[in-house]
């Protein structure tokens, strides 16, 4: 008899080509279609039922998947996860830019989302697997599984796996990992697939693609206010919310030549979230964006064993950011201590620490809690006398 595999189906190429992929392995192959955001729902939960939210575009993705599906003669379910959505990834995504931090949704929504809630609707219903189309390798080795970087290393999403659990990994597949997009690109033309030419979602996770900012000021409403040079605490411009802004970011500030100024861009570098002040340094290179010392805390760690003295790996602290030589121990449970010889640059509190070893192997990974430079902490959510 066939093994069972549910792969989330999410109308896109690469979960399309990820389905075929299964098929011809000989699996018996089910599509999940995840419903997770209702924009009239959503609101309702809020309390605010005449918010000005466009259709969720995931009701075109599901067009495309039941397309999909019909081509390669699989069944699909559409699977509701609206609340379990807003209760385990969104109200906490809010809650984080609340405090003037940014999170990463995609991750959490993995981790509950993907591998949990699906996970546990794909076995209600008898299948042994679930798959996703996500560009991540499983290996196992001795009973022991191990999640590696995709072959491809442009599309590589380990570092949106790091949240997943060793027991979440242990009945998931990925079909994707030993190949690139452009072979998957290529067996979607071959194979006639529907959704050959789509182009990859960008958007938060579930949400789908939209004006981000606008989006947002709708569970938090903007509130502007000045933008202020932390070196010289003179004002250089305003801002439209200090919520939506991120350490590290340029674009976007509108701050022009100013009169009797050093031309350079200038990068945000702390924000004061009670007193509504945005603050800005001129260089990409500035002592207010580097640290040398990380703590990471909720640590979900994917080895059996914890070093509580350091050892060496690698360390990614942005998604497109490059892995970062680094050495790291436990200091206790769940909360890790990452130490650099080289300036990390941006380093944002409330975004993903995520540990690899030098072959690529995902280590685990944990939330960005506090930031060190030369043995200070600089505090990048209120101005203080150490930041």
């Amino acid at each position: 008899m066939k093994e069972k595999v549910m792969i989330g189906l999410s109308g896109g190429v690469d979960s399309s080509v990820a389905a075929y992929i299964l098929k011809c392995q000989g699996y018996d192959v089910s599509g999940g279609f995840m419903r997770n955001w209702d924009s009239m729902l959503n609101n309702d939960l809020k309390g605010n039922p005449t918010i000005n939210d466009s259709i969720c575009p995931q009701e075109v993705d599901y067009l495309d998947a039941k397309k999909v599906s019909e081509q390669l003669s699989i069944p699909l379910y559409r699977i509701d996860f609206v609340k379990e959505y807003w209760d385990d990834v969104f109200t906490y995504f809010l809650e984080e830019y609340k405090k003037g931090r940014t999170p990463n949704p995609d991750i959490f929504c993995n981790k509950y989302i993907k591998f949990e809630t699906f996970r546990k609707f794909a076995f209600s219903k008898g299948f042994d697997y679930i798959a996703m189309g996500h560009y991540a390798k499983k290996v196992v080795v001795d009973g022991e599984v191990r999640i590696y970087k995709a072959k491809d290393l442009n599309k590589d999403q380990t570092y949106f796996l790091s949240q997943v659990s060793l027991e979440q990994f242990s009945k998931a597949l990925f079909p994707l990992g030993d190949i690139t997009k452009e072979e998957v690109r290529k067996i979607a033309h071959e194979q006639n697939i529907i959704v050959a030419d789509k182009k990859d979602s960008t958007g938060v996770c579930f949400i789908g693609e939209r004006n981000f900012r606008e989006f947002l000021n709708n569970y938090l409403p903007a509130k502007p206010g000045d933008i202020i040079d932390i070196n010289t605490l003179e004002k250089v411009g305003s801002h439209n919310g200090v919520l939506y802004y991120t350490l590290g970011q340029r674009r976007g500030l509108g701050i022009g030549g100013i009169k009797d100024h050093e031309s350079g861009s200038y990068f945000v570098v702390a924000k004061d979230v009670k007193k509504n002040i945005l603050y800005v340094s001129q260089g990409e290179e500035n002592e207010y964006l580097m640290s040398d010392r990380v703590i990471i805390k909720n640590v979900n760690y994917l080895l059996k064993e914890k070093n509580y003295d350091f050892v060496d790996g690698m360390a990614k602290f942005r998604y497109r950011q490059k892995d970062n030589p680094i050495s790291y121990r436990f200091i206790d449970d769940s909360t890790i201590e990452i130490i650099s010889n080289i300036p990390l640059k941006s380093v944002t509190p409330g975004q993903a620490g995520v540990l690899y070893d030098f072959e690529g192997r995902l280590l685990g990974g944990g939330i960005i809690e506090e930031i060190y430079f030369k043995g200070k902490r600089k505090i990048t959510t209120h101005l203080e006398s150490n930041i």
